[in-house]
């Protein structure tokens, strides 16, 4: 399986590096200073077609898929991984539309979430349940031609400014995971709210929320799939996102790499660049060999389950390759940033340059879709299965 760049992905790459050094770096310490959502940000990459890359044209994207995706990501998370994640939580919020929906609800929903018209939002997580998504407590009782949703959401990416929300909720209790549903819902629909904005350690720029639904009518035209699909719905769409975050660890270790390479080079100590000193050099040899080894298996995971979509591959390749990016690329980002701020020494550990702020964005990466202990998990399953 070939997973060399094409031409026209090489371009897009090029075109969102430039785009990002120049419009989103300057951006970037502000952007974590204020901890407010760079909306000037999200208007220019929907101009330029980034949050509809992993939407088919029929569905009002532009249809390069999936490698296309993480190299967007990757290249906007070198300066700023805040503003990656604009791109990177649209395609975790729609992706559950497009893998589980209808064809109705895919053309009402999709093209404005591919311009960047509207915003999206992805709902799993709940307070009891994180890794465990069987003890989601969220419920969902039909009603005629509604559903009623009450329960509460947190930690969501986007939470208060999205449109439009999948959110997860139990149609059955006594299943467990085979009583998870999901459903579409808007944000201004009765009884649905966000909570407090969390006050994070990274990804300070992306808005981070509680969700409240309190007898939230839903109509039953929102139920994506069928009652009790849900949890099929989160995985296949988690299994089609985790290597867009395996892109951003990426990038953001790109990023504090290329600091510290170029800070090496210009600080004198003992009378000569510090680059010139082995320790040093052995530190940033092993920084790029791990670097270089995360982003080929991000690509060939985002080329295998492109090309899965024609068929060929099983649902447990696919979960191992999803997983395996994110492990060691997650892994990855946060060794070399740490290694990074080292480079700097107590430099490194100032607000004013931005190796600290890379260390702290790199965190969550390690986290949020899943822990990296649970892609452990799910990497073993699917060999011993």
């Amino acid at each position: 399986m070939s997973y060399r760049l094409s031409e026209d992905l090489e371009m897009l790459r090029r075109t969102v590096a430039k785009m990002a050094e120049d419009r989103v770096a300057p951006r970037a310490a502000e952007i974590d200073e204020q901890d407010a959502y760079p909306w000037d940000l999200k208007e220019l990459f929907a101009e330029q077609g980034l949050l509809g890359a992993g939407v088919p044209e029929e569905y009002g994207g532009t249809g390069i898929g999936l490698p296309a995706v993480c190299l967007i990501v990757e290249e906007i998370a070198r300066v700023s991984a805040s503003a990656s994640l604009i791109v990177a939580a649209q395609e975790l919020g729609l992706m559950p539309i497009l893998v589980g929906g209808s064809e109705e609800q895919k053309r009402k929903y999709l093209p404005a979430l591919a311009s960047g018209e509207q915003i999206c939002a992805f709902g799993l997580t709940e307070p009891n349940a994180g890794s465990d998504a069987g003890s989601v407590k969220t419920r969902a009782v039909r009603q005629g031609d509604v559903y009623i949703l009450n329960g509460q959401k947190c930690f969501i990416t986007n939470g208060g400014i999205a449109d439009v929300y999948t959110i997860f909720a139990s149609t059955d209790p006594g299943k467990g995971l085979k009583g998870l549903s999901a459903f579409i819902v808007e944000k201004d629909y009765p009884g649905f709210s966000a909570g407090k904005k969390e006050k994070k350690m990274g990804i300070r720029g992306s808005q981070t929320t509680e969700l409240i639904l309190d007898n939230c009518p839903v109509p039953a035209a929102n139920l994506l799939g069928k009652e009790g699909d849900g949890f099929k719905i989160a995985m296949m769409t988690l299994d089609r996102t985790r290597p867009v975050i395996g892109a951003q660890a990426v990038g953001i270790a790109q990023g504090a790499l290329d600091y510290a390479v170029n800070y090496a080079q210009e600080r004198v100590q003992f009378g000569k660049p510090i680059a010139s000193f082995q320790g040093i050099q052995f530190m940033l040899a092993d920084m790029v060999t791990r670097i270089e080894a995360a982003r080929q298996l991000v690509y060939k995971a985002a080329f295998f389950i492109e090309e899965a979509a024609h068929g060929g591959a099983s649902p447990a390749e696919i979960s191992r390759f999803s997983s395996m990016a994110k492990l060691f690329a997650s892994d990855v980002a946060m060794q070399v940033t740490v290694d990074a701020v080292q480079v700097l020494g107590g430099y490194g550990y100032m607000r004013e340059y931005p190796l600290e702020r890379m260390m702290r964005d790199a965190k969550i990466t390690q986290i949020y879709e899943g822990t990296n202990q649970i892609q452990r998990l799910v990497i073993a399953r699917t060999l011993l299965d």
